[in-house]
């Protein structure tokens, strides 16, 4: 039987989005859903925000990322995806955590979409005034 690699894992949320994340020891590769990186996510807001934890740590070419994320759109994903990076790095390394902390990786984003209330168009929108 082959000796497994040491993995950490990681859960982030943002939105309706969630993200898996799993890192071990490598070469820097980003791999999501099966995909690259600039694949995936083609703007670069939104890779510079999966790549923030990694280059804060500076961790960025010494280990691998495998990311499953699902649900929301591309924007909400790369939150989620950014928060499971950070939280499976604390695992891989607990001396990251004043570092991880300072920049808010490890906090969740809670602003979701406010629910549509009975009698209103949206969550807020009123009815049109009608004078007739």
């Amino acid at each position: 039987m082959a000796a497994t690699v040491e993995e950490a894992l990681g859960t982030g949320r943002r939105k309706t989005s969630v993200a898996r994340v799993r890192i071990r020891e490598g070469s820097g590769k980003i791999t999501i859903n099966k995909r690259e990186l600039d694949d995936y996510f083609k703007t670069d807001q939104d890779r510079n925000a999966v790549l923030a934890p990694l280059e804060h740590c500076e961790v960025r070419d010494s280990v691998d990322v495998i990311i499953r994320c699902h649900g929301g759109g591309t924007t909400g994903q790369a939150g989620a995806c950014m928060q499971g990076i950070a939280r499976a790095l604390l695992k891989h390394d607990t001396d990251l955590t004043e570092k991880l902390r300072e920049k808010h990786f490890l906090t969740r984003d809670s602003r979701m979409k406010e629910r549509k209330k009975p009698g209103l168009h949206g969550a807020r929108r009123g009815t049109q005034f009608s004078k007739r």
